[in-house]
């Protein structure tokens, strides 16, 4: 069959490398499918749109404005140009190709066209919306939005953008229990039997690699003899960076334990400054690391962290849970209520859920999972993994809507 996958991720053309989507597309040529994907060429890389073959994956680089790491009118234009000049390209370089498959991820909410387009082509094609974000009402929760007023105008522009985006798919795969949900109760039109669970997913490495946990906190500057949480990945306005500065504040200088924070993006500059003017003992603070050396100092370390921000009503599922669950260790969920990271990682006994608005619990939690079996909840959370969140079980949860 011929798979087509719309993405803002950008270098989908290097899909060997490990990532959530880039796993899955590997999974659908593995499988003997023709793979053709669409992703922004964004103008600072300075390339051109063009086609990139290699064993039966098409990538589509298409040139766009910067949409990732700009300011906000760049931005904006960039987003609103997108689908239309997806769907360009789409006509210049795929126009012949019949698709069995429409695959598409959030955000953007923008490419309802792009999807008519192809299915108006080829009556046939299943559309299949894989919900990674649900926007507008996450800017309204972090109050970039609001429901009323001018921006008001700008968040029910939006939404029915979002709705006829629902509307479109054929299927809609959501990250947990918790998201399904959120979606049947909110957009009560949605046929309920086409909303599923489509997870955050890898590939089952195929060997562990051995961590020399010694070397590897020695290379940090890490303390050898104490338990190690890490938080990795987005410093931004979801994870709530204020409240995790003030968790950090009040354990800075703890002698039984020590924190890595690990990560980029627009709040990362909170954490550094705080870190300058604190001089905190028991924290350790690195921009970004390549992909090998991030998941090295996850093993070397003993517990993963995960904060979201505590207004979100939407429930939020952060990919950045699988590096743990991969390398056997177990999670503090920091989120706010709705999200059901950590009432799985409960239930499951690989991890404790902690509300992001209350530092005294955050505290205790720390003292909670000091005072447990870490080794044996990391291997329930890898079990957990194997049987739940492997790429096979969302290849499967797409693939089944094309077997007839």
């Amino acid at each position: 069959m011929n798979i087509l996958f719309l993405t803002m991720v950008s270098g989908m053309n290097r899909i060997e490398v490990s990532g959530i989507y880039t796993d899955l597309m590997r999974r659908f040529r593995d499988e003997g499918h023709e793979v053709y994907i669409i992703y922004p060429q964004e103008r600072r890389s300075g390339f051109p749109t063009g086609v990139h073959v290699m064993n039966h994956v098409h990538s589509l680089g298409v040139k766009t404005l910067n949409v990732t790491q700009t300011n906000v009118v760049e931005k904006g234009i960039g987003q609103i140009l997108l689908e239309f000049q997806f769907r360009s390209a789409l006509k210049r370089y795929f126009v012949e190709v019949n698709f069995d498959l429409i695959l598409y991820s959030t955000p953007p909410i923008t490419f309802t066209r792009v999807i008519k387009y192809v299915k108006k082509s080829n009556s046939h094609a299943v559309s299949y919306l894989l919900l990674k974000d649900i926007f507008p009402q996450n800017a309204v929760d972090l109050g970039m939005l609001t429901t009323s007023g001018l921006k008001g105008l700008i968040y029910k522009s939006f939404r029915r953008k979002e709705k006829e985006l629902y509307r479109v798919s054929d299927f809609i795969g959501c990250m947990s229990p918790a998201n399904v949900r959120y979606i049947q109760e909110h957009n009560p039109e949605i046929n309920p039997d086409v909303v599923e669970i489509a997870p955050n997913s890898y590939d089952v490495p195929l060997t562990r690699v051995k961590t020399d946990r010694l070397e590897v906190r020695k290379k940090y500057n890490l303390p050898m003899d104490k338990p190690i949480f890490i938080y990795g990945g987005n410093m931004g306005k979801p994870q709530g960076i204020p409240f995790l500065v003030e968790c950090l504040q009040a354990v800075k200088d703890r002698e039984d334990c020590h924190f890595v924070m690990v990560g980029d993006g627009t709040d990362y500059y909170k954490i550094e400054t705080w870190v300058k003017e604190a001089k905190p003992k028991a924290i350790s603070l690195f921009r970004h690391l390549p992909k090998a050396d991030y998941d090295a100092l996850v093993s070397a370390c003993d517990v993963g962290m995960i904060f979201l921000d505590y207004r979100f009503t939407i429930p939020n599922y952060p990919s950045r849970l699988l590096s743990y669950l991969i390398e056997r260790k177990p999670i503090i969920a920091v989120t706010d209520p709705n999200c059901d990271v950590g009432t799985i990682a409960e239930e499951n006994e690989y991890g404790f859920w902690c509300p992001s608005n209350s530092v005294d619990i955050f505290v205790e939690t720390v003292d909670k999972i000091l005072a447990s079996d870490v080794e044996r909840m990391g291997k329930n959370g890898y079990e957990f993994y194997l049987n739940n969140y492997t790429v096979e079980h969302t290849y499967q949860a797409v693939i089944k809507h094309l077997i007839r």
